[in-house]
This record gives structure tokens, C-alpha cells and sequence, in this order.
């Protein structure tokens, strides 16, 4: 079903079960607005952590916090009506013990009403998610590019070429039997992508993977053109808003100082209609 004809949103079970079938739509939204925007049209909604970086101007995702993830996720869900949304657990919210992730997954959706939280890490979190499943918290997990574990990685870099593949393929299935409903492939080779989505049960969400995934996710700031610092290669550009704000400032502020706005269509008169000249 696509998510023009639905009128509620789906639930996460709703979402394992379209593994193989028309391809999951989602995006990552942080106000009320632009959930509004893409509402219609996603199938789930993330409110990514990448929220520190795209609103907050900081330089990774690691100084995002609890009531950050809880302030945006409050905001989005006011937008929604037919997406289901998805929030993510900011680092060291869920690393330390399964009982710390239980715990912050369950203020997550209770202070914010997502239908379910999403955590980074593949074997090693793997009984993490069990924890949360068997308790009551669906759960998207995230392999690949991890951007909480930079300083780990290395950097930004690509995920599972060569031997590493073989690493990938574990942490995919890892999360997959630990009860994830999903699974995020980040920044992975194209043709390790399309392995692990014909090896695993559950749907994958390709973020710079292959066409091939179950389902696809970008950043909404990078694909509208309004995160301009830098532009991932997996990224496609649908619009330039970015430029097209900044011509609309520049514009503005050039008729405000040569006094051309407001004009008279903008003021008000001394009078209302009806009480004279």
C-alpha cells in the first residue's frame, strides 16, 4: 500500500512485513513543519540525530542529548498523521547496559509518542535489542557507517568492502534474529547491500547502499539543499532551497534598506473601510 492511500500510520510490524514488496519511503524530519511536508508521502519518519548537526551546527552527532532527541521528536509528531515515526537514541543513552537502553527507549516513546526508537551497532548490540523487543520496545537497528562510533571508524569512510564484508553480513543478521524489525544500511558497498538484503528476514533501509534495499532514507536538509557544508556522494539534490533562502534574505534586506518595503500594501491606514478618509 503506498502511503498516499493510507489513513493511519503503519505500526513496525507493518513495516517487517513489506520486506520485498514496494520499496519503504522515509526521510528524517526535526519541526513540525517539515513532518507536515513529507507526511503524506513517507512511510516512516526518523527524527535522526543528525538533527545536531543540520539544526545545531555541531560537528558530529556525539554532543546530541536526550532532550534534544526528545524537544525535535515532540515536534515532528505533532506533524504526523499518516507516517509512523521513529526516533533515534542519542549516544551513550543505550551503550552502557540493556537495562540504560530500556530505560531511555521508554521515556523516548513515552515523552515523544514514536512507535519506535533507533540504536547504531550490529553483534555487539545485538542483546541489547533483544532486551528492548522482549519488553515491549520495537526496535530499528543501524549497520554500516555508524556516525556515533567516528572516532572508532576512522571517519566517514565506506563500510564492508573486501574481508569487512564479512563483518557487515554478521552484524546484519545479528540484529535481524535479535528481533529488529528493520535494519539501516549506511555508506556500504552496493553489491554487499543487495547480499544482506536477500540474506536477512527483515526490510533494509539503504542510506548510501544500493537500489536494491528494501526501503531507502535520506536526510531531508541534504536532499532539499538546505545542509550545504558538505554533500555526501550518496546524496541527490531534488531542490536548492538553500540558495533560494539565501536570494530571498539578500532580497529582503536590499529593500529594506532602500525603503521599498513595506510598501503601502503592507501598512495600515489611520482609518478602517467604512469610517471615513
Amino acid at each position: 500500500m503506498s502511503a498516499t492511500a493510507r489513513k493511519t500510520a503503519p505500526l513496525p510490524e507493518d513495516i517487517r512485513a513489506r520486506k520485498g514488496g514496494a520499496p519503504l519511503v522515509s526521510l528524517t524530519a526535526y519541526t513540525t513543519p517539515m513532518a507536515q511536508l513529507m507526511d503524506a508521502h513517507c512511510d516512516f519518519v526518523l527524527v535522526g540525530d543528525s538533527v545536531g548537526m543540520v539544526l545545531h551546527g555541531l560537528e558530529s552527532t556525539l554532543g546530541v542529548t536526550m532532550e534534544m532527541m526528545i524537544l525535535h521528536g515532540r515536534a515532528v509528531k505533532r506533524g504526523l498523521a499518516q507516517a509512523m515515526m521513529v526516533v533515534d537514541m542519542p549516544f551513550g543513552s543505550y551503550e552502557e547496559s540493556p537495562e540504560q537502553a530500556f530505560r531511555n527507549a521508554a521515556r523516548l516513546m513515552a515523552e515523544t509518542g514514536c512507535a519506535a526508537v533507533k540504536l547504531e551497532g550490529g553483534v555487539e548490540m545485538a542483546g541489547t535489542i533483544a532486551f528492548l523487543v522482549k519488553r515491549g520496545i520495537p526496535v530499528m537497528a543501524h549497520v554500516g557507517l555508524t556516525p556515533q562510533s567516528i572516532n572508532t571508524l576512522g571517519g566517514y569512510k565506506v563500510q564492508g568492502r573486501g574481508a569487512a564484508g564479512d563483518r557487515l553480513m554478521a552484524d546484519a543478521v545479528a540484529v535481524a534474529e535479535a528481533g529488529a524489525f528493520a535494519v539501516v544500511l549506511e555508506k556500504v558497498p552496493a553489491a554487499l547491500a543487495d547480499r544482506v538484503t536477500s540474506r536477512i528476514a527483515i526490510p533494509t533501509i539503504g542510506i548510501g547502499a544500493s537500489a536494491g534495499c528494501d526501503g531507502q532514507i535520506l536526510v531531508v536538509d541534504d536532499m532539499l539543499g538546505l545542509f550545504t557544508a558538505f554533500k555526501p556522494k550518496f546524496v541527490k539534490r531534488y531542490a536548492t532551497l538553500g540558495d533560494q533562502a539565501g536570494a530571498a534574505v539578500a532580497a529582503y534586506a536590499e529593500e529594506v534598506r532602500s525603503r521599498r518595503f513595506p510598501a503601502a500594501e503592507h501598512v495600515f491606514a489611520d482609518t478602517t473601510p467604512g469610517e471615513g478618509a
